[in-house]
């Protein structure tokens, strides 16, 4: 099925060096505290990114990764600010080194490709726990620190830095995404296990092949290097998933492994000031009761009396949400990102809740979105909108289409309907998909009508809560046009096709009470040129999601049952030309 997308974005490499030393001198002048801490790691992270996009420029002009992939000064730039963020967090964020200066001189390219690393945008992974994984292994500055792009540049120089070694080197991934391979110059290889008493692999995952560090480890070892010298830092401490080959779940099983995962690090963290809980502390007052863990489903609990109730959910890629009691209230805690990526999404969440669209939000502490959870009587979740409910939905898409019409665009229709050829192939076989392709309208023609914005993406109808009267809030109104998945900032027209499919509302109505909201319609043939698409989307998002629940029969039948909905409303619309 095709669920993913691998974004990758073009970048002004001038414009945005220039943008991390401006806020540089931004960091440097704040006060201590976990704002400051946070701040700083957001800058490291974009000049991880900034090095990865530049490392990434010279491996497509040389066609291989070399000793110049990424320059001295610019690992000890990096560096320098991986130092920093180690003494701010192992102060309890009260001191901060004096930064080094950024060199404005350096010779970059005009542009460059820059890959959002996920770890850091939805799967809560901090660089702290790669600092706090290096300062527990007992390895030293003896070993050869290797980061795997583009995420392991950052992660592989606070690996470095905890160590007390020398700077990192880099190697980009390439092929097929279960069988990762390496180019670089023989006399590049040839220097990685030279003169070291051991070789630390850095990356996230591993995921569903475990490819990229295995593949490394494999060529490592065929050229001699022992099993026992080499060290691996990912981000969890499970093995790889499905696609993995025999010998990298061998390998991984004995191999010796680095983790420090997010509740060690700030949860359960033995300094008070690195525990989630006082981060937000002057936000929501102090605690009252300790973090409740609500992700991977939990919430559901909280939301319907019976179980039977109980929306699918795929536990695996469910954001981290806590509840927390904390001044007579309680608060949801929910991670959106770190960095600039989640201070984009906080003052999303900030303008939704001055407009009264979503529950009130306090405020942003290093990573997590803090915001009123409210209880309501006899559950919260909307059954079917009443005529005050809609209003409140038009109003809702009416705000999102005319402010947050962010000129970014996400996947393209002729890219949505080859998912959808694609996943109904899978789902319903090749007839179907040929019957689809037969009522496929002119794409290249709809996509210049197209006007994206940050669409909502997620209208299922345990994602809006009811007030008395009717009046609806939205949840989760902040994270899904910028998902791990492929569909990205769409016009207004996918919303209304998933109020459609989740709530059974009449699209075009929905548009035309939205258009009178805000002057700015919906056009009926990008309506119907969506609907099978986003059909054929959630098909792949269910049976995805089922396949990594084998260990939750109970939630695999719930997406089944999910995935068998969609499949009979879009048997409907190839059949009928209505789902």
């Amino acid at each position: 099925m095709l669920v993913y997308g691998d974004p990758v974005a073009p970048q002004d490499a001038r414009s945005k060096l220039k943008t991390l030393a401006n806020r540089l001198l931004f960091v440097a002048a704040m006060s201590p505290g976990i704002e400051r801490h946070a701040l700083l790691v957001g800058e490291f992270i974009e000049a991880g990114e900034l090095l990865q996009g530049m490392a990434d420029a010279r491996f497509a002009a040389d066609g291989q990764d070399t000793v110049g992939t990424i320059k001295p000064d610019e690992w000890s730039f990096l560096l320098g600010l991986a130092a920093a963020v180690r003494i701010s967090w192992q102060s309890s964020f009260v001191r901060l080194p004096t930064l080094l200066p950024v060199n404005l001189g350096w010779r970059l390219p005009e542009e460059i490709l820059c890959k959002p690393a996920e770890g850091f945008a939805f799967y809560s992974l901090y660089p702290e726990g790669y600092l706090e994984a290096a300062g527990q292994s007992r390895l030293d500055g003896s070993v050869r620190v290797i980061g795997l792009r583009s995420i392991g540049v950052p992660l592989a120089t606070m690996v470095a830095t905890a160590l007390g070694a020398s700077a990192p080197v880099t190697l980009r991934p390439v092929g097929h995404p279960f069988r990762r391979e390496f180019s670089m110059s023989d006399r590049y290889f040839e220097g990685l296990a030279r003169g070291v008493a051991g070789i630390a692999i850095v990356d996230e995952g591993p995921g569903l092949s475990g490819s990229s560090m295995g593949g490394l480890a494999d060529r490592l070892e065929d050229a001699g290097v022992q099993p026992g010298r080499l060290h691996f830092f990912p981000s969890h401490a499970g093995p790889p998933g499905a696609e993995a080959l025999p010998r990298h779940r061998a390998r991984w099983r004995q191999a010796c492994r680095h983790v420090v995962d997010f509740d060690a690090l700030a949860l359960t963290a033995k300094n008070p000031a690195h525990r989630l809980a006082n981060w937000v502390s002057d936000l929501t007052g102090p605690a009252t009761d300790g973090l409740q863990d609500i992700g991977g489903g939990v919430w559901r609990a909280r939301r319907y009396c019976d179980e039977a109730q109980w929306p699918a959910v795929n536990p695996q890629q469910e954001r981290r949400k806590y509840l927390l009691q904390a001044g007579g209230r309680n608060w949801l805690l929910k991670f959106v990102g770190l960095g600039r990526e989640g201070a984009r999404k906080t003052a999303m969440a900030r303008r939704l809740s001055e407009a009264g669209l979503i529950p009130e939000v306090a405020g942003y502490r290093h990573g997590f979105l803090v915001q009123q959870w409210l209880d309501l009587p006899e559950g919260s979740t909307l059954k079917r909108p009443n005529m005050a409910g809609l209003n409140s939905m038009a109003r809702y898409l009416a705000f999102r289409a005319r402010e947050f019409a962010f000129g970014k665009t996400g996947a393209s229709l002729e890219q949505l309907w080859d998912m959808a050829c694609h996943n109904v192939a899978e789902a319903l076989g090749e007839p179907s998909a040929r019957a689809l392709r037969l009522r496929q309208p002119g794409l290249c023609r709809l996509e210049r009508r197209k006007r994206p914005v940050a669409t909502d993406n997620r209208m299922h109808v345990w994602e809006w809560l009811e007030l008395h009267g009717g009046q609806l809030l939205k949840t989760d109104a902040v994270d899904h046009h910028a998902a791990h998945d492929l569909i990205g900032c769409q016009d207004i027209a996918w919303d209304l096709v998933g109020a459609r499919v989740e709530l059974d509302i009449d699209a075009e109505s929905l548009g035309h009470m939205m258009e009178a909201e805000s002057g700015l319609g919906a056009d009926p043939q990008l309506l119907a040129a969506y609907m099978p698409c986003y059909l054929a989307f959630q098909i792949g998002m269910s049976v995805s999601a089922a396949q990594g629940c084998s260990g939750w029969p109970e939630e695999a039948a719930r997406l089944d049952r999910q995935t068998a909905r969609y499949a009979a409303m879009l048997r409907a619309l190839i059949a009928t030309g209505e789902p």
